[in-house]
């Protein structure tokens, strides 16, 4: 009796302990508070949707005017708003967000703030429905979606009715449970005055606590009305889970509009705060030819051409002393910044020789360290006397330039001075996937989590590429060397030299034959046809080649009279039922079998030699995360035939693993580390 007696002030100390840690735990999960004066230097990746991207300027772009698109954008991590089953914390937010029409005649849909419990809003429509909901499960209580839209289109079909131009609050459903005109009120009086949501800059207030929402909108730089344009009395703990996505969404359809959102601010448990409105980024002016009529186009166009002209006198007589200017071309205006020559001629210590960290047949790279801020960069230095230098300086630009993935290498910026074209790129310390692999630091071996790791980060900036960018880009380069390793041991897909890029739906009109021997898609030797399939080929290739530690493919040499082709042989292993023999060996055995039998079928799959045959890189992120289950193909290969038949012995005798181009241009990436440049990549 007196043990058992001696225990229960422990036992009451322990709970009260767990309570105390679960309490504070509770109260730590339910805090944030951000604010983003402009997206261009965040602390976090965005989730971004759709034809959602962040411009140059820092201002997040939901949608582009064209017809049916949809752009969503999530802060990235998930937020608790459950304090206990009917007790929700308080929340506040307040952004700046334009929405520019298509033309004179008005634009639409609108946007929206929403919470959801996942950021992949799957189904969604366009049009009306601003890219959150459909016809289907427009009203199921399942949505669990609060959202505060901003509309400038009238009506919905069936009978729902709402007037363009209003403020919505949005329950489950684009049936919205309140509605007012878009408008403020002046001095806390009753009088509104009214404000075109696509005229201008609007400031948003939303905020709720003791389950009242208080929406409340107004022209930029008017201070905040004290008196909400609507306050709605909404029970929140049956909608809201205890894991959901904070963000926005946007929708156009037959009506147009871009929709930016320029800055955002959201505090849990507290009042958001202020934004610094004078430091907000302008969007682009954005105009729609069939609004202006010919004689004002041609006026407009005169005026600016003798303002052109000039500015450039000016400039020439004012700076020709100090410094020869530079003659801007029309693809050099719309992309990211443009670094001083001499800055980067600084950083790099003058281009000397020892900053070198990697060299390509058109380019050097050098390693640099910003005066201005410290940060470490790759300079990759092209030859521009070379025509095929200035192109894939240009398409490189022009590509990489608005791509904003974390798995994609980033452009920093750009600059051109007299016969020097330079790119500026982040620093990615741990060089390429192909010296990891065949050229490792002493005692290095990658581990198999993260040769996992890496070829789902390259998945999943593929399928960024092929599917969820506003245009589709085929990289035609995906090999191990153009894949760089950062400091986190994630991979970032690099080198877009030969990316090209077409419009959703629209085919891709290439026809020159690019790439590197062993990752060329059968077609290619052909057609010269590249396409989504030929890149979904070479990343199959990459499959098996992280998977095995081998080369795709090693010519004939004085040791060996046989070319050896590493789908052969996998595909050999495979059919023996011994496809685990194909394992790079200096593992020692230490890997998930499940998930390497599943990488080497997926490999094979993914470098079927009929392009129809493949997977999209949307299925090979499903298949990677187990979400789907890989099938079963028999006919990946003829066992008695080489997947490279396409390709004769002597090409093979002539061409090492390097580079075939239509202009014989080397594959190094450039931007590299030094322990990756080695001989006969």
């Amino acid at each position: 009796m007196a043990s058992s007696f001696s225990l229960a002030p422990c036992l009451l100390f322990l709970l009260f302990f767990f309570f105390i840690v679960n309490g504070a735990a509770q109260s730590q999960s339910s805090s944030l508070d951000f604010v983003y004066n402009g997206f261009n230097r965040t602390e976090k990746n965005f989730t971004l949707k759709g034809a959602t991207f962040i411009k140059p300027s820092g201002a997040l772009k939901l949608t582009n005017r064209s017809r049916d698109v949809i752009g969503h954008a999530f802060y990235p991590d998930p937020i608790n708003l459950l304090k206990s089953s009917n007790n929700i914390s308080s929340f506040s937010t307040s952004f700046v967000f334009s929405i520019i029409p298509s033309g004179s005649d008005g634009g639409g849909y609108g946007l929206a703030f929403l919470l959801s419990p996942s950021t992949d809003l799957q189904g969604a429509d366009s049009g009306h429905y601003l890219g959150i909901l459909n016809s289907t499960n427009d009203g199921d209580g399942s949505n669990h979606i609060f959202a505060v839209e901003f509309d400038t289109v009238n009506g919905l079909n069936e009978g729902k009715s709402s007037e363009g131009n209003h403020v919505g609050i949005n329950i489950n459903s684009m049936d919205s449970v309140a509605t007012e005109p878009a408008s403020y009120y002046v001095n806390d009086t009753d009088k509104k005055e009214e404000v075109n949501l696509d005229s201008g800059h609007i400031q948003a207030w939303i905020d709720y606590a003791d389950g009242v929402v208080n929406v409340t909108v107004a022209p930029l730089f008017l201070d905040k009305p004290m008196r909400p344009l609507m306050s709605k009395k909404i029970e929140l703990s049956g909608v809201v889970t205890n894991s959901m996505y904070v963000g926005f969404s946007a929708s156009t359809g037959e009506e147009r509009s871009s929709h930016y959102i320029l800055g955002w601010s959201f505090c849990i448990n507290g009042t958001a705060r202020q934004l610094n409105l004078s430091i907000l980024p302008v969007p682009p002016i954005e105009t729609d030819s069939s609004s202006l009529h010919t004689g004002f186009k041609v006026l407009i166009a005169g005026l600016a051409v003798i303002l052109l002209v000039f500015g450039a006198w000016l400039i020439r007589l004012l700076y020709r002393r100090k410094m020869k200017p530079e003659d801007l071309e029309d693809w050099e205006l719309d992309y990211p910044h443009r670094f001083r020559y001499k800055d980067l001629y600084t950083s790099t210590k003058g281009f000397k020789v020892s900053e070198v960290i990697g060299v390509g047949g058109f380019a050097t790279v050098y390693k640099g360290v910003l005066a201005t801020n410290g940060n470490e960069v790759a300079v990759k230095k092209i030859v521009q006397s070379l025509t095929q230098g200035m192109r894939e300086f240009a398409a490189e630009i022009e590509s990489l330039g608005r791509l904003k993935h974390k798995n994609l290498v980033n452009l920093q910026g750009w600059c051109k001075h007299k016969n020097d074209l330079l790119l500026v790129y982040d620093y990615i310390p741990n060089g390429s996937l192909d010296s990891l692999l065949f050229h490792p630091p002493d005692n290095f071996v990658l581990s198999w989590d993260q040769r996992f790791n890496i070829l789902k980060g390259i998945a999943a900036g593929l399928l960024y590429l092929h599917e969820e960018w506003e245009k589709v880009v085929i990289h035609r380069d995906v090999k191990a060397s153009n894949v760089l390793i950062d400091a986190d041991m994630n991979g970032r897909l690099g080198d877009f030299g030969l990316a090209r890029l077409y419009d959703h739906g629209k085919n891709s009109h290439t026809t020159s034959v690019v790439g590197t021997i062993g990752y060329l898609a059968p077609e290619l030797t052909r057609t010269g046809k590249a396409s989504t399939a030929s890149d979904v080929f070479a990343y199959g290739v990459l499959l098996l080649e992280v998977a095995c530690g081998k080369r795709p493919i090693r010519p004939a040499n004085s040791q060996s009279s046989d070319h050896f082709i590493l789908m052969d042989w996998v595909f050999e292993c495979y059919q023996a039922g011994q496809i685990l023999d194909a394992v790079d060996p200096r593992m020692n055995s230490v890997y998930v079998v499940e998930e390497v039998e599943l990488v080497l079928r997926l490999g094979l799959f993914c470098s079927h030699p009929r392009p129809e045959a493949r997977p999209t890189m949307r299925q090979v992120t499903r298949y990677l995360s187990r979400d789907d289950p890989l099938p079963i193909v028999d006919d990946w290969a003829a066992p008695d035939s080489s997947r490279f038949s396409d390709i004769s012995p002597r090409f093979l005798e002539i061409v090492s693993t390097d580079t075939i181009r239509s202009s014989c241009r080397s594959s190094s990436v450039g931007y590299i580390s030094s322990s990756s440049i080695q001989a006969g990549r």
